[in-house]
């Protein structure tokens, strides 16, 4: 069977429609691909929240760029919001280039699809293997056999919110909220597909109100958790603006929730947040933390960063390291400010820049200060036993499994079987180390749901000759 390669960079919007696509090229008829050089289309759905996410887009594609001169039958397809915001000029960057489809046209990357299936046969398809380690190394596929046990779900599309940095409202266009008979219906297909995990997806996911009826984002997690067939039920990202208490206490009131709210902080200055236009004080979002935690007292807070905007001082630094120190997050996604074309902030940068090396310097401060927040909430879990769904096999550690804990810890435990045990996603690790990336621990158990009963594991088995 013809087979499609899909990689995706960026953030869970872009791993909900690789999902999509990944629905449509099963329609077509083709079977997915682990490895670029067995698929006859290879296809990247891409990121532009920063220059590091375009640049490294560019770079896959040239890395693909090796496949196609092997064969030229290989189609390479680019999508997502670099493809929305380079459509008119990314076939002049990268010619080998077959498609180009934007964030609104996954209806007719899906035709495109159907069409080409037709010009691949239904023998093995292979590019030469010495093509592996001139495209530089393996990517992010969605091939894997764990990946179908997540489901993300999108509620929403665009953002009408317009923060200066932000290039999403540019690329994916003004709020459009998805009838939640649809969203209902999503989730129901993707646990009958095998998900046990169901991650609501929107640019700005608690701002959701439905097109008919006006419910709002505690209406529909209300409807998904009602849903039988759901294990469990998580949701990203969150806007300080729209958390409300009923939020709140509807999140205390249903079982399913994972027990972590991602609520973007961006600065601890009230300067900064102003000229980022992102409505609310650091005062505001205090309190709001305060109103959820009221109800959902032992929920995971997680958050993003920015340090280096154009015009921050170092007094603004500052009070964003103060509100870490405080260890308020459980994580956070820091990152230095990147310009992206066509924003206000962009235009800032080119006038009042903070120079890259001061901007570096604030940046491990920073993180300094977040990774002993961290690094207290995951020694926590040490001597207890977590229950988490098995990701795959670890990036960095191929005798290991990679999981997540439903507060979002990345746990690693040692590989205990030869083949993935689908019927048994679900992990219980008494944790015995923790680090700033996650914990390490032994698994004592596997269950079928995160309900379920565990069925004990024997220990991984030593080969003291081999030691």
């Amino acid at each position: 069977m013809a087979q499609i390669y899909i990689e995706t960079h960026g953030c869970q919007m872009n791993e909900a429609d690789s999902q999509d696509i990944q629905r449509r090229a099963l329609s077509a008829g083709f079977t997915l691909a682990e490895r670029p050089e067995d698929a006859a289309v290879l296809l990247l759905n891409t990121c532009t929240v920063r220059d590091n996410a375009e640049k490294r887009a560019y770079g896959r594609i040239g890395h693909w760029k090796a496949v196609k001169d092997a064969d030229p039958s290989v189609k390479v397809i680019v999508t997502g919001c670099l493809a929305e915001q380079d459509k008119g000029r990314m076939r002049q960057i990268v010619p080998h280039v077959d498609g180009v489809f934007g964030t609104s046209e996954l209806g007719a990357l899906g035709d495109a699809l159907t069409a080409w299936r037709a010009e691949y046969p239904d023998d093995d398809f292979s590019v030469d293997r010495e093509i592996e380690t001139v495209m530089g190394g393996a990517g992010e596929g969605i091939a894997g056999p764990y990946d179908g046990l997540r489901g993300f779900v999108t509620v929403q599309r665009g953002c009408s919110y317009y923060c200066t940095f932000c290039i999403v409202p540019h690329v994916r266009g003004r709020f459009d909220h998805r009838p939640m008979r649809d969203i209902l219906a999503d989730v129901e297909t993707k646990t009958a597909g095998g998900a046990r995990e169901i991650t609501l997806v929107g640019q700005t996911v608690n701002a959701y109100k439905e097109p008919a009826t006006g419910a709002d984002f505690a209406d529909l997690i209300e409807e998904v958790c009602a849903i039988e067939s759901v294990e469990r039920v998580g949701f990203v990202s969150s806007h300080p603006k729209d958390l409300n208490e009923k939020l709140a206490r509807v999140c205390a009131t249903l079982p399913k929730m994972n027990p972590r709210f991602h609520l973007a902080l961006q600065s601890g200055s009230n300067a900064m947040l102003r000229k980022m236009n992102r409505k609310y004080t650091l005062e505001q979002f205090l309190e709001r933390i305060v109103t959820f935690k009221s109800h959902n007292p032992s929920w995971a807070i997680t958050t993003d960063l920015i340090v280096g905007f154009p015009g921050e001082t170092e007094a603004d630094f500052q009070q964003t390291v103060d509100v870490c120190k405080t260890g308020i997050f459980a994580q956070a996604y820091m990152f230095v400010y990147s310009p992206r074309r066509g924003t206000p902030a962009a235009v800032w940068h080119a006038a009042n820049a903070v120079p890259k090396d001061v901007a570096q310097d604030r940046f491990v401060r920073l993180k300094a200060a977040q990774d002993e927040a961290v690094r207290a909430y995951h020694d926590r879990k040490i001597g207890t036993t977590v229950r988490a769904l098995i990701h795959g096999v670890s990036r960095k550690d191929k005798t290991r499994l990679s999981a997540k804990t439903v507060d979002n810890v990345t746990v690693n435990i040692p590989m205990t079987e030869s083949a993935p045990d689908l019927s048994r996603p679900w992990a219980d690790v008494r944790v015995e180390s923790a680090s700033v990336w996650g914990v390490r621990g032994t698994c004592t158990g596997r269950a079928a749901s995160y309900d379920g009963i565990a069925e004990p594991v024997a220990p991984p088995v030593i080969d003291l000759l081999a030691v």
